[in-house]
């Protein structure tokens, strides 16, 4: 008998509007689905069930450069054999290349005893993220192995805090384009003013202040972004419309999800949550853009791993 797990990674939702690589949220839906397990042969082998036609060698894999990172302090001689089924689309903006990598290390790290600490799999995981984006970002990896919403204070040192929040439901539209990372965070400003600085600490402070203490108003009041998001959204079509609508219908607010083009909104009532995903729809349909809508809540688990046998 061989053991083999089955690891379902959520969507994530990075930045939160105004804290660009700095916050996460983790998403009940969608998630990722891999089925892991220790080989006798040492190396990675990746299969991927989906329609995405991602490389399946491990250095070029988003979850295959994870788990090289983590080889590192294992045996040589360690295998691991991954079944991929990708359901949150690269380059949607919700954590797809996260969901990957960490996905593959905490279900790695399942088959071996749990041998390594949370810390240990996010420095993992980054190294998938820096192969999908260029860069080393842990605000879609924590929350995807955590759940909840998660601040990250550092990712050198390593110091991640969990942040309580509220009951909220998000409304999330997935415009059907890509937005890669990498191209989203070239045209970013290099310097930016100090009067923006400011007003972006401030709404940062008042967003994890306003989940903490379960302040509706003041959650919505601070997510604003004055630095990021006026330049990616003219990467996004119908973004303004959308926001300004979905305001108008009740949501607290939202913005871009990740680099985009994925766009998300947050609501105290389900209700409110629908109505938002009703405009959505009536936006992106009269733009012509086919689009996928998910109407979920904040996941408070992270990645989630079921033991199972198989001859």
């Amino acid at each position: 008998m061989n053991k083999s797990i089955k690891v379902l990674a959520p969507a994530s939702v990075a930045n939160l509007v105004c804290g660009f690589d700095v916050l996460g949220m983790s998403l009940a839906d969608p998630a990722d689905e891999m089925i892991m397990s220790l080989t006798d042969t040492p190396g990675i082998k990746i299969i991927h069930e989906d329609e995405y036609n991602l490389p399946e060698e491990a250095e070029k894999n988003v979850a295959g450069a994870a788990l090289l990172a983590m080889m590192k302090e294992l045996d040589p001689q360690t295998g691991f054999f991954l079944r991929v089924k990708k359901t949150i689309k690269p380059g949607s903006g919700l954590g797809s290349s996260a969901a990957s990598a960490a996905g593959a290390v905490a279900g790695a790290n399942a088959l071996l005893g749990n041998k390594f600490s949370q810390d240990d799999l996010v420095r993992f995981a980054m190294s998938g993220e820096k192969l999908a984006s260029g860069v080393k970002h842990a605000d879609n990896i924590a929350p995807c192995l955590m759940g909840g919403i998660t601040l990250i204070r550092s990712i050198m040192p390593l110091d991640i805090v969990k942040v309580s929040f509220p009951e909220l439901y998000v409304t999330v539209v997935h415009p059907q384009i890509e937005v890669k990372t990498s191209d989203a965070r070239e045209i970013l400003r290099k310097q930016v003013l100090l009067k923006d600085a400011i007003k972006q600490w401030g709404n940062i402070a008042g967003l994890v202040a306003g989940f903490m203490q379960k302040d509706y108003s003041l959650i919505g009041r601070s997510l604003e972004d004055v630095i990021i998001e006026p330049v990616r959204s003219i990467l996004i079509p119908g973004f303004n419309e959308v926001k300004e609508k979905c305001k108008n219908a009740g949501a607290l607010g939202g913005g871009i999800s990740g680099s985009g083009p994925s766009v998300f909104m947050l609501s105290v009532e389900e209700k409110t949550a629908n109505r938002v995903s009703e405009v959505m729809r009536e936006v992106y349909s009269c733009l012509g853009i086919d689009f996928k809508i998910y109407v979920t809540k904040i996941d408070e688990k992270g990645v989630k791993i079921e033991v199972f046998q198989h001859q």
